[in-house]
């Protein structure tokens, strides 16, 4: 089995919602990420890659009909390259990556481009439901069998209030993590952590044309006194701890990482980032939902013979703050650690490419900071969980 590669990884700079992008075609944002691979790596689009894998968690509308097949069309990459989209809800992005590297390893390719897409803005967040509320939670988006094997069917934000239940977290523990995302990012867009990852991108607004350079979303400036201020989101005051200020931002952006195998690198003279150890994939109970990265990262680094404290730099994916609380509780992972440059309560989460965004940013850390092992994990819509191994080359 050969090994895979991270030879580069690059994303678009998160837009908050009805930003700086709202005028930008997802498939044109999509292709973004791609060109600036191109570039920087110095491989030929239309003729190097043997597919192009992309996360879209909202296929439907301008977001439909595969968009990555259309993505490397739209960067002009021609005809002859190959796309395909893929649906696993929030992992998306991390889970092209993960096929990427399976393709390698088996020997079937040498040279993958992996990543994902959401433009929240032009294309809501469960515009693909069965009904017209945008919302998963509504009985009528499963089949009635669903009810003789689950008692009912839950919100991912009633999800993170059972876990902030069951994992005794208070408001203002899940408030604490929320501003630690806040200011982190801060600390590491002012040391320029993010300047080689996040690409510029040219966009026109009002008539007027802008270089988007870092993210949008961010509010670094944020304490636990304004946060203990907002409304809860999905119970009543009182009930709960989940509000706008401790979930992660709704947000457009897309990410790419080219993926290669040993052999490629060699031939094209390409230094890779870092290999890719092992990917990892559970399912978990879907009411409280967002649990998943719990067992995939025991279960990661155990079959690798590897401890928590083998590994130099986590990614969680802060869908919420309680996911990260409860996984912190559970592992026994350092907090200082994690999501060292911020997480997706500051930056954003745009469902289809936060998952190669975070995968992304490990290398950038490891190299960061001299360490060895990152690992990357994401909570995943009706329970799942997905993690990813990497090691600094």
């Amino acid at each position: 089995m050969q090994d895979a590669y991270i030879v580069d990884a690059v994303r678009t700079p998160f837009g908050r919602r009805n930003g700086s992008f709202r005028g930008v075609h997802p498939q044109d944002l999509a292709a973004k990420p791609l060109l600036a691979l191109e570039e920087r790596v110095g491989f030929t689009g239309s003729e190097d890659p043997e597919d192009v894998i992309y996360g879209c968690v909202t296929p439907i509308g301008e977001q439909g009909m595969n968009i990555g097949r259309l993505a490397p069309m739209v960067a002009g990459w021609g005809d002859a390259i190959p796309g395909v989209q893929l649906n696993r809800m929030c992992g998306s992005g991390q889970q092209a990556i993960n096929f990427a590297t399976g393709q390698i390893r088996g020997g079937m390719h040498d040279i993958l481009v992996a990543g994902g897409v959401e433009h929240m803005t032009r294309v809501p967040m469960a515009s693909d439901s069965a009904v017209d509320r945008l919302t998963f939670a509504d009985p009528a988006n499963v089949s009635e069998t669903y009810f003789d094997h689950y008692d009912e069917l839950t919100s991912q934000g009633e999800g993170a209030e059972r876990i902030a239940e069951q994992w005794g977290l208070s408001r203002d523990d899940v408030d604490q993590i929320a501003v630690d995302s806040q200011s982190r990012w801060g600390r590491a867009a002012d040391a320029g952590k993010y300047d080689e990852q996040v690409v510029p991108v040219e966009v026109a607004v009002d008539g007027e044309t802008r270089v988007v350079t870092e993210d949008e979303h961010p509010r670094p400036a944020t304490d636990v006194e304004t946060l203990g201020t907002l409304p809860l989101a999905f119970r009543e005051e009182g009930e709960g701890v989940i509000h706008p200020g401790n979930a992660s931002g709704i947000v457009d952006g897309a990410a790419a990482t080219l993926v290669a195998s040993g052999d490629a690198c060699e031939e094209y003279g390409w230094e890779p980032k870092a290999r890719i150890v092992d990917t990892h994939v559970v399912g978990v109970d879907p009411t409280t939902m967002l649990t998943g990265p719990i067992p995939a990262t025991k279960e990661i680094l155990d079959r690798n013979g590897l401890d928590i404290d083998d590994i130099d730099r986590f990614e969680v994916n802060e869908a919420f703050a309680s996911v990260i609380g409860a996984w912190l509780a559970e592992t026994g992972a350092d907090w200082e650690q994690t999501n060292v440059w911020g997480g997706a309560i500051a930056h954003g989460h745009p469902l289809g490419a936060t998952g190669a965004a975070l995968l992304g940013k490990l290398p950038y850390q490891l190299e960061d900071c001299g360490g060895r092992y990152g690992l990357c994990t994401m909570c995943i819509g009706f329970g799942q969980g997905i993690a990813t191994l990497v090691e600094r080359v």
